[in-house]
């Protein structure tokens, strides 16, 4: 079909694979939308993005700017939870196009009386828009245009940027060319900023032998509110399988007593909609969800779909699990580590429908629960589909609802889980250490694609992982790491007790914990306040008093002639709030170096004071330089400036 167009659009920016996934932002975030508009010969190409959230029936018009070399671009706001779609729609401008070539002749000295003339079509179309002052005006204008004893005056009328402003406000639109919709999904803020605090609730009884409760774990909020922490994660809180039960450290065989991995779900009191009865009721757990929420702490879940060997799934759908010839079904493996006590879905079977139907009913039912967040377990190991199906249907009637991907698996998988809908996703940060290490994968994280759908979460350390980094480390590896995660990235996890009160024995040669919390209940002094709970808790409460610390993308690593010293600036959307951090990578010595200050990207002239508040310390330094002199300590191995421009 022949299309009279002129205008091409292309290299439209953010987009994921032509369309085929939606961007991500959260309430009150900016969508910068930039493309290449041009047209043939020498017109002036008008451009603008259109845009409306999913259910509103017409769009918004926000003009497109031109930046040069046929590149527009322009910003809308997205204000409001859900699905907004986004356009650009590109003309040429005939009435820009008289005016531009009215100044053009008049320049060189030419007479325009003809132009004049062309031109009262352009103040037609004008008067037909318009209303009032304006169409009285117009009319006036034609009567000029057309008169010749009054050139001069018409003339000034023409190229008035009064008219130019009419003319753009009020754009005849010809030769329309309009791409293909794109989407962006918004979430509430706390998919950018969040942080959480993981704890087994089964370790939360005060007394030593003792299986914790619900009621254990409401002790605890009031302290995990005072460290800054805003969502408490708990393992599966589910029926442990009894068949193949694991026993301490990872044993085979399990021995009377021991209490299982929480992540081998299911056994005769129940399975994924069941909770485990020594941690407590459905009403108590839902009792706990309240008390939570009375301390600004909402409860997040885990979500793994797999099963012990005795889960009632087993029995009641044998068809959702895949069987060996001998008739029993393999248990689950990620060589070389094997998990006799799990067994996998088989999402391969005929009967997958079902399956899905029946994991989308668990979401749910723990959602009419209460719950808002979960982190689900390995869903690289499910098919990716799977994942875009459920949490679609999920966010349909609870848009609040956000999960987090525990996949630490090749870049490439966990990129397309973040594609695919999760609202945050583990990262690679617990295994970067080294300068050139965490600036070059920050830049990945913040500077590439990956900035418009992958919103990280960084964890010093998981119950899975205990980096070598920090087997048997000192305090200050602890404080550093923790700094790292806190001003880096606007969401990070802990793993706490074994953390705080640094406890890092490891199973020789892996990163593993030794005496894991996997395989057996710990007890913890919760009432011990030592100084990295105190220091964790003025990092989080930094985070909350400032917005360049809620986010994660806002990041320019800053100069430093010293490889042992990290600095980067940071800054929230409008800029209200800017931080500059400089962290020592060395737990043992003090280190030395010049910080060189990016003025151009902070607004700053050259001699131009600056105050540098240090919000742990609260002390204060007047830098006047490009170049600045620091000195940290590994007995507090970081500065975290607030910048106050004089």
């Amino acid at each position: 079909m022949l299309r009279q167009q002129r205008v091409v659009i292309e290299n439209i920016s953010p987009q994921l694979e032509c369309g085929a996934f939606f961007i991500k932002r959260v309430v009150g975030e900016n969508v910068t939308v930039i493309a290449d508009v041009l047209g043939d010969g020498h017109d002036i190409i008008q451009a603008e993005v259109q845009f409306k959230q999913e259910n509103q029936k017409k769009f918004e018009n926000v003009r497109m700017v031109h930046l040069g070399n046929d590149v527009h671009s322009a910003t809308f706001q997205a204000d409001k939870q859900g699905f907004y779609e986004y356009r650009i729609q590109g003309w040429v401008d005939h009435a820009l196009n008289w005016q531009h070539g009215i100044e053009a002749k008049l320049k060189d000295g030419q007479h325009v009386k003809s132009e004049l003339l062309d031109g009262v079509q352009y103040l037609k179309f004008l008067t037909k828009k318009l209303t009032g002052q304006h169409r009285s005006e117009l009319a006036k204008w034609e009567i000029l245009f057309q008169d010749d004893s009054k050139y001069d005056e018409a003339v000034n009328v023409a190229v008035s940027e009064k008219l130019h402003h009419l003319f753009i406000e009020n754009p005849r639109r010809l030769l329309v060319n309009t791409s293909n919709l794109l989407l962006v999904y918004v979430d509430r803020k706390k998919a950018n900023f969040s942080t959480w605090y993981e704890f087994f609730p089964r370790s939360a009884s005060p007394e030593i032998g003792k299986h914790g409760t619900f009621k254990d774990c409401e002790r605890l909020l009031p302290r995990v509110a005072k460290m800054g922490f805003d969502t408490l994660y708990f393992p599966p809180i589910h029926p442990i399988g009894e068949k193949n039960r694991k026993g301490k450290n990872n044993a085979t065989d399990a021995e009377e007593g021991d209490s299982g991995v929480p992540w081998a779900i299911g056994s005769k009191l129940g399975g994924h909609k069941s909770i485990h009865p020594e941690l407590g009721t459905e009403k108590d757990f839902k009792e706990l969800i309240k008390k939570a929420k009375e301390h600004d702490i909402e409860i997040a879940m885990d979500l793994a779909f797999q099963a012990a060997p005795d889960h009632p799934y087993i029995t009641e759908h044998p068809e959702w699990f895949r069987k060996r010839p001998d008739g029993t079904i393999q248990y689950a493996e990620n060589p070389p580590k094997k998990y006799q006590d799990i067994v996998n879905f088989h999402f391969d079977a005929k009967e997958y429908q079902a399956l899905w139907e029946e994991l989308l009913g668990v979401t749910l039912h723990w959602v009419k629960c209460g719950i808002n967040i979960f982190r689900v377990d390995n869903p690289h190991t499910k098919p990716h589909y799977f994942w875009n199906w459920l949490i679609i249907e999920v966010k349909k009637k609870h848009p609040d609802v956000l999960f987090l991907a525990e996949a630490f698996s090749r870049p490439k998988v966990m990129q397309q889980l973040g594609k695919q809908g999760f609202s945050q996703s583990y990262t690679y940060f617990t295994w970067r250490v080294l300068k050139h290490e965490l600036i070059e994968y920050m830049n990945e994280l913040t500077q590439s694609e990956m900035r418009e759908y992958y919103r990280p979460n960084f964890w010093p350390n998981t119950p899975d992982i205990n980096p070598y980094h920090l087997q048997g480390s000192n305090e200050a590896m602890h404080i550093l790491r923790y700094a790292l995660a806190a001003t880096l990235c606007g969401n990070l996890g802990l793993y706490g007790p074994v953390y705080e009160y640094m406890v890092s024995d490891a199973m020789p040669g892996k990163e593993e914990y030794l005496h894991s919390e996997k395989y057996e209940i710990r007890h913890w002094d919760w009432s011990i306040e030592n100084k990295l709970v105190y220091v964790i808790s003025k990092l989080n409460a930094a985070r909350k008093d400032h917005g360049s610390l809620q986010q994660t993308n806002n990041i320019r690593f800053c100069h430093i002639e010293n490889d042992m010293l990290i600095a980067f600036y940071k800054w929230n959307d409008d800029r209200t709030d800017e931080t500059l951090t400089i962290i020592n990578l060395d737990n043992h010595y003090a280190q030395r170096g010049t910080v060189q200050l990016p003025l151009l990207e902070m607004g700053l002239q050259a001699g131009q004071s600056v105050e540098m508040h240090d919000v742990i310390t609260n002390n204060s330094y007047i830098w006047r330089e490009e170049w600045n002199f620091v000195e940290v300590h590994p007995a507090l191995p970081f500065h975290l400036f607030h910048i106050k421009k004089q």
